[in-house]
């Protein structure tokens, strides 16, 4: 159908609407239905869009719906009509196509739709059209909520709709041809909202807390009117141009004289003084053509600088899909009365609207009130208007609604977001990308915002900025959130903009980190690890999985065997109806023995003589390799022999999946690997954080910025050079420059004509190629280093020698020699198809030459060809299930040769002739009787000396045993395996501890010294108290310390006194959060009440008086009144003592004697014993009369949640 011939009932339904005459239009009596009719005419339209097409081309909004909506207001039904027809006539051709098509006849249709909405926002650039909406809102904003209807509330709607869609409409440049600060479509209809007063109600509806409803709409009718400007060149309208503008444009206009010159001064010299017709040919020497010979250049001489061998080629056409992104958004000047008029809207909006809009903005997003995709509105609010905040007179409080951790929070996780969906959804990629770009454009501007703030001179301000960027920069998904947008850049999907503001936005991030570090002198941050560990798989009892002990077997086993001779004598018996494997199964054929092998002995269990017999016979048909189920010869005597031992060896079993939970069971048969997330905290280097940039993907995308040098900005270029110094010259890493691109482009620097206007970056490729030629002086290889991007291993090597051994070099496999690739091929076809081995494990054991581990023998097998992949060398289970009778001999050997070992089963493992797991050796040793337990063949080490025990001189002790817990993480389930690593930790940390207990009472007796023997009272009565309120309770939270005396305010200032508290392990006040110490929720009863015990004092006194004398550091001069408070505060401790202490054994006399000598000399300082003994130490103390000091493990104070 012609497009252009309109439908015959389209017609005659526009021909009823009415006629205009001069300026006046006369409606038609039926108009109101012919506009229904219009609608539902759009309702059922075709794919295509026919029908908004032939109203598009027939001018029907121009000519019909603009006059009726002017002329006729007060016909409020037909005027809700035709707003209806409107709104539905300027939805976005996006809206109406789904996205952009891909066929060129569907492509066509919508470049047709556009075309018309182009013609409809020109037609309502008009003063009427905007004032009769404005009117009409206004009416309805007066009404009440109680006065205000439901027609009422869609009315609002549709007119701010038909304003975002007017406005949505995009602009044609290139037929418009309009240039900066000239008035274009946009403008002018920018100008008619202006003079109607709707940028009145747009603030109304902005700072009024009763029409958050209209918020969304709000904000994205703010976002189109400000979309082609930029907030710094909006900021400074109407001031006059500034020094700095002024600077710029004189820069640029020098860099395009400079250029002009030197092209006229190569012209001239191009010009001979004489002409001539021939120009004569030249051969060009070293320079070889097709063949053999030299070039020959057909031109004069002045053009052998432009020769190329690439003359006259075809370009090579990039595919569409790599081609790089397009810039779609392009900034231009609008006219002056319009800028103007922006300008003051952003004030007002900035000072009245912003705070109040964003926040009912974010609340609809957090309460997934909004549709999709909304935020990004929301993200460029905040940009464009925290950018032009900074730019006109930089006030905190416009923007105190977006300045806060949680907005840091909220563009990450959405940044993060867009960045993933990018790469999942690859249709779509470059709408996310650009996404993406806003994203980064909102964090770029909170992070300037923060930097701007601590230049204010207000100290709240410059305080607020602290607190913001301490939660920053501790946060390890903010420091690695550049590391991967550099690492997953695509220059396909993100335009040259994108990664400008990334280059500027990380400049900014590592200029504010660099000068925190230095202001803080140490910063601690979060740094989270994850660690593998294998999934636990649970112990599950299988059917006619029935623990049996050897008694019982061996008992039941004559009963059974009788039956097996009778069946064995049938000769009816046949196996044809036996199958002993699943054809259904995943599982080859071949490797289901081991399941077959268990059927026979769960027959056997179950008395089910005859079935057991017909599966062994049919298995040895199936399977005969090895002769596992006996040889097709077999005796019926050894037949009966090997049932035995199936019916009494305790085979290994899997579980029994639970029926209907399928994906349990697949989860569960996968051995996948589970990744704990551990996080921790450690001491921020600001160069060790600095190495992570240095790595070819981040240079190379610094290096394409680089490229368009002459089109970036001086503050681009200044990121870049600094980037790039801190990799060369702080780090140290120059060769990771020396690359051939980047050095071609430093040779376009050097020979631009204009290079004086980049003064940095000439001087910065001056010094990397001086290093450059110094290092091919020494390493002529540097020259073909140039071709290749490097990694910081590679730099290392080039630098210091490809033989060195530092770094990570020294991990490297050697190199493998023609006769050692020899040895590993023969041993590799000699031994891989022997069964029941593993054939690398045979290949160690075999090779001659320098020890290999299993990774490196793999690998080149794979290298060479000898296997297809690394997958084909998987470990698998043994397929040795039976144990014969010399191999039972051998094992008792073994066992009892090596079984006063300290690692029993690894010398049996290394001797024993068939090789088998480990989990199958220790089975075996359980099963006859050797060991009782599986703790019996754990590795033993030998345990290390507390450090009391060299401090003391004490050498007397035993060496104490423990077993390994490498070996025990094996065997026990993953909590005790959890515990193991916890103890570990703390054996590790058992010295440094007990320097810190022995350091706080030094420290305790220097303060009572110096008069602070009361606060260190009421501290020892806080610990105790809240050491009985978490027994007690049962659950334990941090508790401030409040001073409530003026002498423990003073104590609590005190420089001693604050490092007493960190000794003790005291929380101290969060900056700028909090007030108080406090006592953190992770130590535990025991704990504290081994932390107040530290402070006691050493006293000659006994501890069974009821009232001690006060500790010689109190002074005389202290009054009654505070002499009897300490009094009572030690008797109250002392009680508190008592009641947690244990009753102490008897102690000989001679102990008591050499105690009391320990005593006098020096505190005694604790033993490092397990855990198993902690009460006998914590005995030995209470007899003593020395402060208990029990194992610590390491807490993570900080963090409110605990992670295992």
């Amino acid at each position: 159908m012609d497009l252009y011939m309109m439908n015959c009932e389209l017609l005659a339904t526009c021909s009823a609407l009415g006629y205009l005459e001069g300026g006046t239009y006369h409606k038609e009596p039926d108009c109101l239905e012919s506009v229904k009719d219009l609608i539902r005419y759009l309702r059922h339209e075709d794919e295509t869009r026919d029908v908004r097409q032939q109203l598009g081309a027939a001018q029907i909004l121009q000519s019909d719906l603009l006059p009726i909506l002017t002329q006729h207001r007060q016909d409020k039904p037909l005027f809700d009509a035709v707003i209806r027809l409107m709104v539905n006539l300027t939805q976005p051709a996006l809206l109406c196509f789904g996205s952009v098509p891909q066929d060129p006849s569907v492509r066509h249709h919508f470049l047709q739709v556009l075309t018309y909405l182009q013609a409809y926002k020109e037609a309502f650039a008009s003063e009427k059209a905007f004032g009769v909406l404005s009117e009409t809102l206004y009416e309805l904003l007066q009404l009440g909520w109680e006065d205000r209807q439901e027609e009422d509330n869609l009315l609002i709607e549709r007119i701010l709709l038909l304003v975002r869609n007017i406005l949505h409409v995009p602009t044609d440049a290139e037929q418009e041809k309009r240039i900066d600060d000239d008035a274009s479509v946009h403008d002018r209809l920018l100008w008619a909202i202006h003079l109607s007063g709707m940028d009145d109600l747009l603030l109304f509806l902005s700072s009024s807390s009763a029409e958050q409803q209209w918020s969304l709409h709000v904000l994205e009718i703010v976002s189109l009117m400000f979309r082609d400007q930029n907030p710094e060149q909006l900021a400074g309208v109407g001031q006059g141009r500034l020094a700095q503008e002024r600077s710029t444009d004189v820069a640029e206009l020098e860099v395009l004289r400079q250029r002009e010159m030197v092209e006229k001064r190569t012209r001239a010299l191009q010009r001979g003084n004489r002409h001539s017709r021939f120009g004569g040919s030249y051969i060009v020497q070293g320079l070889k053509s097709i063949g053999e010979r030299d070039v020959v250049f057909h031109k004069g001489l002045h053009n052998l600088r432009n020769y190329s061998s690439d003359l006259g080629k075809q370009p090579r056409r990039v595919p569409k899909r790599r081609q790089a992104a397009q810039e779609l958004s392009a900034h231009r000047r609008s006219a002056l009365n319009v800028r103007l008029f922006l300008r003051d809207f952003c004030s007002e909006f900035l000072e009245n609207c912003y705070n109040p809009l964003m926040g009912a903005v974010k609340d609809h997003l957090l309460r997934e009130r909004a549709q999709q995709h909304d935020e990004t509105y929301y993200m460029w609010a905040m940009a464009f208007f925290m950018a032009f905040n900074r730019a006109v007179s930089f006030r905190p409080g416009f923007v105190s609604e977006t300045l806060s951790v949680r907005t840091f929070h909220f563009v990450e996780q959405n940044l993060t977001n867009y960045y993933e969906m990018m790469l999942t959804d690859r249709k779509e990629a470059a709408s996310w990308a650009r996404r993406m770009h806003l994203a980064l454009k909102a964090y770029q501007e909170l992070l300037a915002t923060v930097n701007e703030m601590d230049m204010s001179p207000d100290e709240v301000v410059r305080e607020s900025s602290r607190i913001i960027k301490n939660n920053i920069f501790y946060m390890m998904e903010y420091r690695e959130l550049f590391l991967a947008l550099f690492r997953k850049f695509d220059e396909r999907y993100h335009p040259r903009s994108f990664l400008r503001d990334l280059v500027e936005t990380a400049h900014l991030f590592l200029k504010m980190l660099e000068r925190f570090c230095r202001s803080r002198g140490n910063l601690m941050v979060q740094n989270k690890r994850k660690k593998r560990k294998k999934r636990a798989q649970k112990q599950g009892v299988a059917s006619g999985d029935v623990c049996h002990s050897p008694g019982e077997l061996e008992a039941a086993w004559p009963a059974l065997a009788e039956q097996l001779l009778r069946c064995a004598q049938d000769p009816e018996l046949s196996v044809d109806s036996i199958i002993p494997f699943d054809a259904a199964s995943e599982v080859p054929v071949e490797e289901q023995r081991v399941e077959a092998m268990l059927r026979i002995q769960d027959c056997l269990l179950a008395g089910q003589a005859l079935q057991a017999l017909a599966l062994l016979r049919s298995a040895r048909e199936v399977w005969p390799e090895g002769n596992v189920f006996g040889s097709p010869d077999i005796s019926p005597g050894e037949e009966m022999e090997l049932l035995k031992q199936i019916f009494s060896t305790p085979l290994p079993r899997q579980q029994e999946p639970v029926e209907g939970d399928a994906e349990q069971e697949e989860e569960e048969e996968e051995e996948e690997e589970l990744q704990v997330v551990q996080v921790s905290e450690k001491e921020f280097n600001f160069l060790d954080y600095l190495k992570r940039f240095a790595c070819p993907t981040i240079v190379r995308a610094y290096t394409l910025l680089l490229r368009s040098y002459r089109q970036n900005s001086a503050h681009t270029n200044h990121c870049v050079a600094k980037m790039l110094h801190r990799l060369a010259h702080d780090l140290g890493m120059e060769g990771l420059l020396f690359q051939l691109s980047l050095f071609y482009l430093f040779d376009r620097l050097l020979s631009d004509p204009a290079a004086g206007a980049y003064k940095e970056l000439v001087t910065f490729a001056r010094y990397i190629l001086g290093k450059f030629f110094a290092l091919a002086a020494v390493n002529q290889k540097a020259f073909v280093e140039l071709l290749f991007w490097k990694n910081s291993a590679a730099v290392r090597e080039m630098t210091q020698g490809y033989s060195s051994d530092s770094g990570s070099s020294s991990h490297r496999a050697s190199v493998w020699s023609p006769e050692e690739e020899a040895q590993l091929q023969e041993l590799y076809l000699t031994h891989k198809d022997v069964e029941g081995q593993d054939v690398v494990e045979t290949i160690l054991a075999h090779l001659k030459s320098a020890p290999r581990t299993r990774k490196q023998v793999i690998h080149h097998l794979v290298r060479m060809g000898l296997a297809d992949s690394v997958k084909d060398f998987k470990r698998k289970g043994t397929q040795i299930v039976l144990w014969t009778e010399d191999q039972e001999l051998e094992l008792q050997r073994l066992f009892e040769e090596f079984q006063d070992s300290d690692d029993v089963l690894g010398n049996i493992m290394k001797n024993i002739t068939a090789k088998r797991s480990r989990a199958r050796i220790v089975d075996k040793l359980l099963a006859m009787g050797f060991v009782s337990e599986r703790r019996q063949l754990y590795k033993k080490r030998r345990k290390k000396l507390a450090p009391s025990c060299v401090l003391n001189g004490d050498k007397s002790l035993k060496d104490s045993w423990q077993e390994d817990p490498e070996e025990e993480e094996e065997h026990l389930p993953e909590e005790e395996s959890e515990e193991d690593d916890e103890r570990e930790e703390g054996l590790q940390a058992e010295q440094a501890e007990g320097i810190s207990f022995l350091s706080a009472e030094n420290l305790g007796q220097s303060l009572r010294q110096e008069g602070l023997s009361v606060p260190l009272l009421w501290l020892q009565n806080c610990l105790i108290r809240a050491a009985d309120d978490r027994e007690v309770d049962g659950c334990s939270q941090a508790i401030p310390l409040v001073p409530l005396t003026e002498e423990n305010e003073d104590a609590m200032e005190n420089e001693k006194f604050q490092h007493l508290l960190r000794k003790l392990g005291v929380q101290s006040p969060a900056s700028g959060q909090e007030t108080f110490w406090r006592i953190p929720a992770k130590l535990s009863s025991t704990q504290l009440r081994r932390l107040a015990a530290s402070l006691k004092q050493w006293e000659k006194e006994e501890e069974k008086e009821e009232e001690p004398e006060l500790p010689s550091g109190v002074p005389g001069e202290q009054s009654p009144t505070e002499e009897h408070r300490a009094k009572a505060l030690r008797v109250l401790s002392s009680a508190c003592k008592k009641k947690a202490s244990l009753v102490s054994p008897e102690v000989t006399s001679e102990e008591e004697d050499t105690a009391e000598k320990e005593q006098k000399k020096v505190p005694r300082k604790r033993q490092l014993l397990d855990s198993d003994e902690e009460d006998e130490e914590r005995r030995q103390a209470s007899a003593l009369g020395t402060p208990v000091s029990h194992k610590k493990k390491r807490f993570q104070i900080e963090d409110d949640d605990e992670d295992d």
